[in-house]
């Protein structure tokens, strides 16, 4: 494995462990050459997934932009990167349980706010506001009340 830091590919594991039910194995990596410490993630290569786009374009899945979505929608908020990770995550997981090569957006992403409103509400406004793209503050107000509902039925 190639050192972030030094470019060096001599290195030496000294912790690995299983994450995510087995499905990734997380290594602590010491870079023989500079000794900094560095971390690698190995995962099974998965099925290659299409995403139908909103204007009917296909292009592949990617992790990293499900990822991308979820922290800046959790930025300054008290989620760890660890959440965020496991929350990309469990998504990927719920998109390979449908056994299909092509998956619209639109699955991909109440899947996302599904999972967002569990950990936080603050983010998953954040993400449902650009995602169902609001147009203006009555969407968003809607989106609020029907969040909100919830939580006044039960104090009743």
């Amino acid at each position: 494995m190639k050192c972030p830091y030094c470019g060096s590919n001599d290195d030496q594991v000294v912790d690995s462990r299983n994450m995510n039910e087995g499905e990734i194995i997380r290594r602590r990596r010491k870079c023989l050459s500079c000794q900094k410490r560095f971390t690698t993630y190995e995962r099974i290569e998965e099925i290659r997934l299409m995403v139908i786009k909103r204007d009917e374009r296909r292009e592949l899945y990617s992790r990293d932009k499900i990822i991308k979505g979820i922290r800046t929608a959790c930025q300054k908020r008290p989620i760890s990167e660890q959440q965020i990770e496991e929350l990309g995550l469990a998504v990927e997981r719920t998109l390979f349980r449908l056994n299909e090569r092509e998956v619209p957006t639109s699955v991909i992403g109440e899947e996302v706010m599904r999972l967002l409103h569990e950990l936080d509400q603050v983010a998953y406004v954040r993400f449902a506001s650009v995602y169902r793209q609001f147009k203006d503050i009555n969407q968003f107000l809607h989106e609020l009340r029907q969040m909100m509902e919830p939580a006044d039925s039960e104090r009743k």
